[in-house]
């Protein structure tokens, strides 16, 4: 296998496994003793946080250099 597809494959794993670990946490202080407000502003910093995930894996490895 070719570095690149290495790379592409490792972060396309990396990402979603980052995704499904924070929209988790989000989850469980939401219904959780935090309630709904409480884990509101959890959900806005994931909010801006995960888009930045995606943009980091596409720039890295999907982007033309």
């Amino acid at each position: 296998m070719s570095t690149e597809k290495i790379e592409i494959i490792s972060g396309i794993i990396a990402s979603v496994l980052v995704t499904v670990f924070v929209l988790g946490l989000a989850e469980s202080i939401s219904s959780g003793a935090a309630g709904f407000w409480g884990g509101l502003p959890f959900w806005g910093i994931c909010i801006v946080v995960l888009p930045l995930v995606f943009y980091d894996l596409w720039n890295t490895c999907f982007r033309k250099k």
